[in-house]
């Protein structure tokens, strides 16, 4: 069995804890890559960029934390 290596918005959200209209948000604003496939160009996100993005995320929070500027 080979592993999948799309997800539908629904996923990214289920794996982020949030809405799919905010993981559609994050898509349309350039914040988490992803493609437009399909006649309908239903919204795409490969696993490895969301694995990238959450690690940037990680990053970003890092950085935050010893420069103090977490709210």
């Amino acid at each position: 069995m080979t592993q999948q290596r799309f997800l539908t918005l629904a996923d990214v959200a289920e794996i982020l804890s949030i809405s799919v209209p905010q993981a559609r948000a994050m898509v349309r604003s350039g914040e988490l890559p992803a493609i437009q496939v399909g006649g309908r160009g239903q919204w795409r996100v490969e696993k490895a960029k969301l694995e990238e993005y959450i690690q940037q995320g990680y990053e970003r929070t890092q950085t935050a934390v010893r420069e103090g500027s977490l709210h």
